[in-house]
């Protein structure tokens, strides 16, 4: 029997023990979901490059975003914001949203989600079934705003994942996803990575991931990668956290019009931007060659994964990478993975699918600089020119 709102005020006397409640059953589902798999992506042997996606779309809520909406419930929760009546509301491209959602209804609060028209459908629909209600913007840039009115219109709590998304998680430990990555990488035969991929959507997941290198003394380096109409890349090439941009992402999850609070440049090692007609490329072909059927941010990871594993391949360097398989591809069914959504939106697929497979391939990276990838950050190749466009 699903629990209700009433049921959830009922099981407390008041306001401390609730709360003492709710950290309780929070903390419960984390023991009830086991750790995601770390999945092998099977590339040619010669080529001395061991690649690995860490799979998070096996959550309950099938996104990494699981992991981030249990972080800020806690925070908001043991800073006293999330109080047993408190409406809660986010601002959200869809996938935190969800995870959000779900968590709203295990505490039986009222769950209001801010989110571009754009959003798909199929995120829509299970922040609905988890009991929230969807508010729309024409814009990413106007989401941050009306969150915070609907917060104060109705006396609630703004989660605002791109500010606390880098200090409600625990960089240390604790179970994060980098303290994960490296006890499943432990008896593999490169088992501190040469590099992380990851990308920025609040910047949460590369502040914890930079930060516990550094914190655990390892060697691996951090690169994150960056969709088209997202600033991530220019403001950290420039040094510039003011920059913003108009328009939004179309790689749902990643990318944003400004610098978010939450990214943390300075754990950054390397920058990529990658053009969205090659990420959703690379999950056609990542779906092709493995059966895995994940999202545009997975393809915008693997992008800059391959063109690392082809690096170390050039400089005859043997060695692993790590990266983040986001979240499931059903939910992109009517976007990503619709030939006719992508005529529509003017994205050509087959020219980054031809140039992929050399990658996947032999480990060649053949003809992609020629199709609009920028740049910048740690490399040989770079070390007298450290930022570059190959545009």
């Amino acid at each position: 029997m699903q629990q209700t709102s009433a049921d959830v005020t009922n099981c407390c006397d008041d306001d401390r023990s609730w709360v003492s409640w709710a950290i309780r059953a929070v903390n419960a589902d984390a023991n009830r979901s086991a750790d995601t798999h770390l999945i092998p992506l099977h590339l040619p042997s010669d080529l001395g490059v061991d690649v690995y996606l860490k799979d998070e779309s096996t959550h309950p809520t099938g996104s990494l975003k699981h992991r981030l909406a249990r972080s800020l419930f806690l925070y908001g929760l043991c800073n006293g914001w999330i109080t047993r009546d408190a409406v809660v509301v986010e601002a959200s491209s869809g996938s935190t949203a969800v995870s959000e959602a779900y968590f709203a209804r295990l505490l039986g609060l009222s769950f209001v989600a801010v989110m571009p028209r754009s959003t798909s459908q199929r995120k829509i629909e299970l922040i609905e079934r988890y009991g929230g209600r969807c508010e729309f913007v024409d814009s990413g840039a106007l989401v941050y705003q009306r969150a915070q009115e609907i917060a104060d219109e109705t006396g609630g709590h703004y989660l605002d994942q791109f500010t606390y998304a880098e200090r409600a998680t625990d960089w240390r430990g604790n179970n994060n996803i980098a303290e994960s990555v490296f006890a499943q990488m432990a008896d593999e035969p490169h088992p501190v990575p040469a590099w992380i991929v990851v990308g920025a959507g609040t910047g949460g997941t590369s502040a914890t991931i930079g930060r516990y290198l550094r914190y655990q003394g390892h060697d691996t380096k951090l690169c994150v990668v960056d969709p088209e109409n997202s600033v991530f890349f220019d403001g950290w090439v420039d040094r510039d956290p003011e920059r913003t941009i108009c328009g939004g992402s179309r790689i749902e999850g990643i990318g944003r019009p400004r610098t978010e609070p939450s990214f943390a440049p300075g754990v950054v090692d390397r920058m990529i931007k990658v053009p969205d007609a090659a990420s959703i490329a690379a999950v056609h072909l990542l779906r092709e060659r493995t059966g895995l059927w994940a999202g545009g941010s997975t393809g915008t990871n693997l992008v800059g994964t391959l063109r690392l594993a082809c690096e170390l391949r050039e400089r005859g360097e043997r060695g692993s990478i790590v990266t983040l398989l986001c979240d499931g591809g059903t939910r992109y069914e009517q976007t990503y993975y619709d030939p006719n959504w992508l005529r529509d939106n003017e994205i050509d697929i087959e020219p980054y699918k031809n140039a992929l497979r050399s990658a996947f391939g032999d480990g060649r990276w053949t003809d992609l600089d020629a199709l609009g990838l920028a740049d910048a950050g740690d490399s040989s190749s770079m070390s007298k020119n450290p930022a570059r466009s190959v545009q």
